[in-house]
């Protein structure tokens, strides 16, 4: 049963809402009905209200197997998808920026809408790129996707870890500089050392939990977690399963080898081509065969659990994920299961103070430490 005391409001890390209304419904934010509700998605407005959401990161997600123009083009676009959800539903969402007009509109009753670009190919190796983006209002940076760069080695990437080069150096550099917040999530362990030697700002993790937890490289080692209270920047843990359970990263990278045993694709999208039946329909009969497990609310409470003690209340985070995950874990429905996992920490003796860090008070600290003026 849900507790009837109040939270404060969740400031979310990161959210595929734009990318799953390109993908579903060809960009139409109307015909995605959110303010009545949106069951093929995990993000609607009653679902916001419930989940006591009062701001969201949404991601301006380009996959990194697009060319640098391609890339560039789709995250203009994705840009333009969270200012037409923000203007369809005035009464709702409110564009933001910084700590203060978080504040406001959420004391509007509203929800603050900020954006993250997820990954450095949505820049194109330019740093004018790079400001410009800020100009049109993203607030974070991701360094790197699935995909290593040039510049950036990424956590999934092929190749060794080559950690920052030079000019990865240079694009953290002017990210301090412009006011935009160094995500490293999906970066490699040397590449988020290597940022965090470079900054001299706060870095977020948008949506990491932890890998001494669930061993997925996804997710921040403790010699990386232990730097933050240092640097001040804040681990937003997420709920992805293959990231929170040990059990569910197994039965992805079963997938993952089955898939290239029958010369299947692998990666981002994962589809089933029909140019190949036979192998199509020998992996549905073997995933048949091989349900996938299912993580739980316990799973995501065991991260943060293990990250307070590691990093203490006052760097951590929510970071969800939701949108850009096909499952998530049992009794989380979509945005509205902050309320439960909120729940379970109360009755696991987190305190209200513990609580407000973690849904509020800590992520305004990073926007109000990484604040800049006219540049």
């Amino acid at each position: 049963m849900q507790s009837e005391r109040p939270y404060a409001p969740v400031v979310d890390g990161h959210n595929d809402l734009p990318w799953a209304l390109r993908q579903d419904f060809g960009y139409d934010v109307a015909a995605a009905t959110l303010e009545i509700g949106q069951p093929r998605l995990h993000t609607d407005i009653p679902r916001l209200r419930r989940g006591g959401v009062g701001a969201q990161f949404w991601s301006v997600f380009v996959p990194s197997t697009l060319t640098p123009e391609q890339a560039v083009v789709a995250t203009l676009e994705q840009i333009d998808c969270v200012r037409r959800i923000v203007a369809a539903h005035p009464a709702t969402f409110e564009l933001a920026r910084t700590a203060a007009e978080v504040r406001a509109a959420v004391d509007r009753g509203r929800i603050a809408s900020l954006m993250g670009m997820e990954g450095g190919h949505s820049i194109a190796a330019s740093l004018a790129v790079l400001r410009m983006m800020g100009e049109l209002g993203v607030r974070y940076m991701t360094l790197t996707h699935n995909d290593s760069l040039p510049w950036a080695s990424s956590a999934t990437g092929e190749g060794a870890d080559q950690g920052l080069a030079a000019f990865g150096r240079e694009v953290v550099a002017e990210m301090n500089r412009i006011g935009m917040i160094v995500d490293l999530s999906h970066v490699s362990e040397r590449t988020m050392h290597d940022a965090l030697d470079t900054t001299t700002a706060p870095v977020m993790f948008s949506h990491s939990s932890c890998r001494t937890v669930c061993g997925h490289p996804r997710n921040v080692p403790d010699g990386v977690l232990e730097r933050l209270p240092d640097n001040g920047g804040l681990l937003m843990v997420t709920f992805v399963p293959k990231f929170v359970s040990e059990a569910c990263r197994d039965h992805a990278r079963a997938v993952r080898d089955k898939r290239l045993e029958l010369g299947l694709p692998v990666g981002f999208h994962d589809v089933l081509p029909a140019e190949n039946p036979d192998a199509a329909r020998d992996f549905a009969a073997w995933l048949a065969a091989n349900p996938a497990p299912e993580a739980t609310i316990d799973d995501v409470v065991r991260h943060l659990e293990h990250a307070r003690e590691v990093v203490g209340p006052q760097h951590l985070g929510l970071g969800g994920d939701f949108d850009g995950t096909v499952d998530l874990p049992v009794g989380m429905d979509g945005v509205a299961g902050y309320r439960p996992l909120l729940d379970a920490l109360r009755e696991r003796g987190w305190t209200d103070g513990d609580l407000e860090a973690l849904c509020w008070a800590n992520a305004l600290r990073v926007l109000e430490a990484t604040e800049v003026g006219p540049v």
